[in-house]
């Protein structure tokens, strides 16, 4: 095989460097534009449905969809716990909604309950080191930065991305929320609050992660936080079933998960995510499914917290929209929830993202429900979501400008990073 000539070599990478450069400006550019459209931006306004309770078999499940509605039935829970609180977050601010979570995790522990806290060390980065002081009576384990010398490896590098409360193994919470002040009336996201028997499903969850041992990248480094015993009376099967993918079993569930729902699809998919950035099993699957006369929806934040995400979702639009799929751009505020509905029987709840983080890299959780009168009330949900949308258009969106259209193929490498 002949030798490349030097001068092909330097030509190469002096394109290559030119376009690492170009990709690096192009989102140095959408990232400006969107800080100084954020500047002038007022407060958010959009519709929002009531709560809404649903039972699946001997389970009830409650479905939130404004954090005012949430925030309180949560703090009224941990206040009214007597035994244990399992508490798991990826962000808690430091403003008064986060300090409120935090003193009435204090005053549950100060009256003898244990108190269990997991939270994310990067999502908390820019949170004053001072807020997580918690009292030594609370058993806190952070989710560190990096869990081993091996950070390249997905089984050490994913972030805890889950959103869980299991309060006296009666009730659970989980679903999109972070905790904080933005989320309570600024985003449109989706929360579930569960009893019944898939209660000791969701504390198992937490138990298991808890559990889990640090480790470096050779060796099994001992730990000082107290072990939880596992979860008593799981059943087997029953409506709910929590589907957890977790990177240091190198399980991801989710995924399989909802490509099964998409392949038996016969009526209606309707999706909700803050991030869309599907690989191509996920497109495929999806567009089988129009195509064989499937009512696909998928509702997507119009601009998004992160500028990037939305603009490496663009470049899938065209594809998506000819296939069949509809396309739903939610205005004046950011939807963050992570739900789907199919057929008016199976339904999800959760917090992994339509994207390659959530799906093969994050500790994520989401509930499978198979419940008539849960899908129903997501369906409900998803109506009153429309009413804030603007469906995207075939021929509109592909006589956008070609600098949008530039700017997303420049910055389409960069997908499987998300």
């Amino acid at each position: 095989m002949p030798l490349i000539p030097q001068r092909v070599k330097r030509a190469i990478g002096v394109a290559l460097t030119a376009v690492a450069a170009a990709q690096v400006t192009a989102a140095a550019a959408v990232m400006t534009m969107d800080h100084v459209r954020k500047r002038r931006q007022g407060p958010p306004e959009f519709p929002h449905s009531p709560v809404v309770e649903a039972s699946a078999h001997h389970d009830e499940v409650t479905v939130y969809s404004f954090g005012e509605d949430l925030y309180p039935d949560m703090l009224a829970a941990i206040d009214a716990a007597r035994d244990r609180i399992y508490f798991e977050t990826f962000i808690w601010k430091g403003d008064g909604m986060g300090r409120r979570f935090k003193q009435a995790l204090i005053r549950a522990a100060e009256r003898g309950v244990e108190v269990y806290v997991v939270y994310d060390s990067f999502a908390n980065i820019v949170v004053d080191p001072r807020f997580f002081n918690l009292p030594r009576s609370i058993h806190v384990k952070t989710h560190p930065l990096l869990q081993s010398a091996a950070f390249w490896n997905l089984r050490y590098s994913g972030r805890d991305h889950r959103k869980l409360l299991v309060v006296d193994g009666k009730v659970a919470f989980m679903g999109g929320y972070n905790i904080g002040s933005l989320y309570a009336d600024s985003w449109r996201d989706t929360h579930g609050r569960f009893a019944g028997p898939c209660v000791a499903e969701f504390e198992n969850a937490f138990i298991d992660y808890w559990n889990m041992r640090p480790v470096h990248l050779f060796w099994w480094r001992p730990s000082s936080r107290p072990e939880l015993p596992d979860a008593a009376e799981r059943s087997w099967g029953g409506p709910i079933t929590l589907q957890r993918n977790v990177p240091r079993w190198s399980v991801y569930p989710i995924r399989n998960m909802y490509l099964e729902a998409i392949d038996r699809a016969q009526r209606n998919i309707w999706l909700t995510t803050a991030y869309l950035i599907p690989d191509d099993d996920f497109r495929t699957a999806l567009g089988r499914a129009a195509k064989r006369g499937v009512d696909v929806r998928i509702i997507v934040p119009a601009e998004s917290n992160h500028v990037l995400t939305d603009w490496l979702s663009r470049g899938f639009y065209s594809g998506m929209l000819r296939d069949g799929i509809r396309l739903f751009l939610y205005q004046n505020a950011m939807v963050h929830a992570k739900t789907a509905t199919i057929d008016g029987q199976w339904s999800t709840i959760g917090t992994a993202n339509l994207d390659r983080l959530s799906l093969v890299g994050n500790y994520e959780i989401n509930a499978e429900i198979i419940s008539s009168a849960v899908a129903a009330a997501l369906e409900g949900i998803f109506a009153t979501d429309l009413t804030n949308c603007r469906e995207v258009d075939l021929d509109r969106w592909e006589r956008r400008n070609r600098i949008a259209k530039f700017t997303e193929s420049l910055l389409a490498p960069w997908r499987p990073l998300f």
